[in-house]
This record gives C-alpha cells, sequence and structure tokens, in this order.
C-alpha cells in the first residue's frame, strides 16, 4: 500500500504584530505622556525660579496623578469600547436564534462580496455556522476578533505602568542635575528618552525606527518649550 506523506510544516513562521496593539498603544501612549508631561512640570516649575525640593515634589506629584489618571482613562475608554463590543454580539445572538436562514444568508453574501463563487460561499458559510456561528458573524460580519478585542484592565495596567516608567527619567534628571541648571539637563535627558522610547515602539510594532523616534521627539520638544515658555513668564521662585 502506498504511504501517505505528512503535510510539509512551515520552515519560516510569519510572525504578526497585530495582537499586540491593545497594550502597545497603551503602553506607548503610557511612556512617552510620562516622559513629557512630568518633563513639562519640571522644566516649566525650574523655569519659574523654584526650588530643587519644590520641584522635586511637583515632578512625583505629578507622577502619582498622572499614572492614576491614565489607568482610570484607559480603562474607561476600553471598557466602553468592550461594552459595544458585547452589546454588538448580543444583537448577534438573538438574531441567529430569530432568523438563522436570514443569517446565513447575510455571511454568504460577505464572502461573495470578497471574491468568492456563490456556491461556494454558501458552503463556507454553512460550514463555519456548524462549527460556531457566532464567531463567525463575530469575526466576518462585525470585525471582532480574539486579537483585537478590547482588554480594559490590560490596557489600564500597560498604560499606568509605562507612565511612571517613562516619568522617571525627568525625575531622575532633574535630581541628579546642577541646582542651575535642572532645565536644561532635564530637557536634554528628555529628548533622547523619547527618542529612544520612540523607536523601540516603532520596532515593536514593526514600523521605522527612525521615522517613529523622530516623530515622538519633535512633539516631545514642543511640549517642554511651552513648558519653559510658560514658567519663563511667571519668573517667581516658589
Amino acid at each position: 500500500m502506498p504511504r501517505h506523506r505528512p503535510l510539509p510544516t512551515s520552515r519560516h513562521p510569519e510572525l504578526h504584530r497585530t495582537n499586540r496593539v491593545g497594550w502597545l498603544r497603551a503602553a506607548v501612549l503610557g511612556a512617552n505622556d510620562g516622559i513629557v508631561s512630568v518633563a513639562g512640570i519640571v522644566v516649566g516649575v525650574a523655569a519659574s525660579g523654584a526650588s530643587s525640593e519644590t520641584i522635586l515634589m511637583t515632578g512625583v506629584a505629578g507622577v502619582v496623578a498622572g499614572a492614576m489618571s491614565m489607568a482610570a482613562g484607559e480603562y474607561v475608554s476600553v471598557q466602553s469600547q468592550a461594552d459595544t463590543e458585547a452589546a454588538d454580539l448580543a444583537i448577534e445572538k438573538r438574531e441567529l436564534r430569530a432568523e438563522p436562514g436570514l443569517e446565513l444568508a447575510e455571511l454568504t453574501q460577505i464572502y461573495v462580496q470578497r471574491g468568492l463563487e456563490p456556491a461556494l460561499a454558501r458552503q463556507v458559510a454553512e460550514q463555519l455556522t456548524a462549527h460556531d456561528a457566532l464567531a463567525a458573524h463575530a469575526r466576518d460580519e462585525l470585525g471582532l476578533t480574539e486579537e483585537l478585542r478590547a482588554r480594559p484592565l490590560q490596557a489600564a495596567l500597560a498604560s499606568a505602568a509605562a507612565f511612571t516608567v517613562g516619568a522617571a527619567l525627568p525625575i531622575a534628571a532633574s535630581v541628579f542635575a546642577p541646582a542651575d541648571r535642572v532645565a536644561a539637563v532635564t530637557t536634554a535627558v528628555t529628548l533622547v528618552g523619547l527618542l529612544i522610547s520612540g523607536g523601540i515602539a516603532a520596532r515593536i510594532g514593526g514600523a521605522s525606527i527612525l521615522r517613529g523616534a523622530w516623530r515622538v521627539g519633535f512633539w516631545g520638544a514642543v511640549a517642554m518649550a511651552a513648558a519653559a515658555l510658560v514658567g519663563r513668564l511667571f519668573n517667581v521662585a516658589v
């Protein structure tokens, strides 16, 4: 009897990054916001002529408030998305129970529009419906997948942790910088940190490292310049 050869396995598994979208977006936003906002606070307060103790106290307060704000904001925002997804899935469940024939026809039409012949589209729709009708409609009608679904707690924790890590950079710069050069040293260190974080985020996301670094660095420089301007306008020791 002829022996059946096993199907060949892939020797070059593909590495996709879409499963990182949720936590990566929250982490990048948190890290950049931590660096920029706390650096802006430090630079602005230092430019006003405040003492080193006041600068440090203000920066630490900014870290705590910012991390909590980022976590709460991310959780509420992503939870709203999760609620919307759950509501859409509930609608699909009701429709599958009430009108299974219409739902099957709808799924068939989706596959026809994607390029399948009507007969094949019907066969695919029937098989996927028999396997898991709700999953098929969630994926192909609503665009909801397990990899991209909303995860509020993950987003909140990633954002708060990244904010704290990012904010540690300008705080450390303000602590170790000479008293009369806090603003200048913090600005320089922060810009370097932003370039690095932008490059790392771009690398993780599969984008251009140079473009990601300069994009983040540019807007960080603008934010700190605005904060320094406000501080110099007051120019009053606290």
